[in-house]
């Protein structure tokens, strides 16, 4: 396979295998620097700390500019939420524009702190390390001094989110925290939020065999196929756990979600060809009586990344839950 192309479509390549065994991005996006001053016209600032310097692992905080206005104890503390991006795995990075920017449309709308966390890409890292990269974060939140987070994240309001791939791995992150959750002191994970989660199997569904056929989609399943043979392990099939919610591990852990009290929020996309599997797996998450808000709306896999309108109907959405966990809590108190 030396020097070959790795691509659903040979004249748009997105990935290359070198003769040395070393892989090239042929498709890259934009980045972003951050911006950290308080004069800048931004109304979110944001900076970059490490997390692990061997595993070059790192987060983007972004945070509303008004919060840092107000210091000491008159500092009104913002839900906290760990923001895992997409790419299939594969691609993309925090400091990818797209990404950059729907993170700080989510810290200015819901007035959150959002910790947008860098993990390592497959295949030079194949899955679990995404999942690892992505507990470790969280454990690396609760020992920070860092003043945006220790000042403003209020660490009692935390949410799990992300985006595609992001949200397959909140969701795996999810299960393993739900088993560490004294570890995790003073977190408190409220809720996990999978926003067009990428999931998959070896079986076609109806929406994938529809909507793969109508010359509209830029994901494909030749696509989403190649990006699970490069992210899962060595020899594993689609009907794996890490992409197959409702096979093995995957959905016997299901339950956990509600022995730990989390509600979870699923949105998906009418024009996506997971839209079948997404509904699916909330479906299985209802049966093993998971409390679960859905969003479904009109529009392609990850639109909310370049349509602002988009964004604001998905941001919307996600205020309604947790201001809806909000109001329970005080409730049952």
């Amino acid at each position: 396979m030396s020097d070959q192309t790795l691509s659903s479509n040979e004249n748009q390549p997105f990935i290359k295998l070198n003769p040395d065994g070393s892989y090239t991005r042929t498709l890259s996006y934009p980045r972003s620097q951050p911006t950290a001053d308080q004069d800048s016209n931004t109304p979110v600032l944001t900076k970059d700390l490490a997390i692990n310097d061997v595993n070059k692992t790192w987060a983007r905080i972004h945070i509303p500019k008004e919060s840092l206005a107000t210091t000491g104890p008159m500092a009104v503390k913002l839900p906290l939420v760990v923001y895992y991006h997409g790419g299939g795995f594969v691609l993309s990075n925090a400091d990818s524009t797209v990404t950059h920017d729907l993170c700080d449309h989510l810290a200015e709308k819901l007035l959150a702190v959002v910790v947008n966390v860098d993990y390592r890409l497959a295949p030079e890292h194949r899955l679990p390390a995404a999942y690892d990269d992505g507990v470790e974060a969280l454990h690396w939140i609760k020992k920070t001094n860092d003043p945006w987070l220790t000042n403003f994240a209020d660490f009692s309001n935390c949410y799990l989110m992300g985006t595609s791939a992001g949200a397959n791995l909140a969701y795996h992150a999810g299960l393993r925290l739900s088993q560490q959750l004294v570890d995790l002191d003073p977190l408190e994970i409220k809720g996990l939020i999978l926003h067009s989660p990428f999931i998959g199997g070896v079986g076609r569904t109806e929406s994938e065999i529809r909507l793969d056929t109508d010359g509209t989609q830029q994901l494909t399943t030749s696509v989403t196929d190649l990006m699970w043979d490069l992210a899962l392990p060595v020899d594993s099939t689609r009907d794996h756990e890490y992409c197959n919610l409702l096979m093995g591990g995957s959905l016997d852990s299901m339950g956990r979600i509600k022995d730990v009290g989390w509600r979870m929020m699923v949105t998906g996309r009418y024009s996506d060809l997971m839209i079948d599997r997404q509904m699916g797996f909330v479906k299985s998450l209802e049966l093993k009586g998971v409390e679960c808000k859905c969003f479904y709306g009109e529009g392609e896999h990850g639109v909310e990344y370049f349509d602002k309108s988009k964004a604001t109907e998905l941001s919307d959405e996600i205020s309604s839950f947790m201001s809806s966990i909000h109001v329970n809590k005080h409730e049952r108190c």
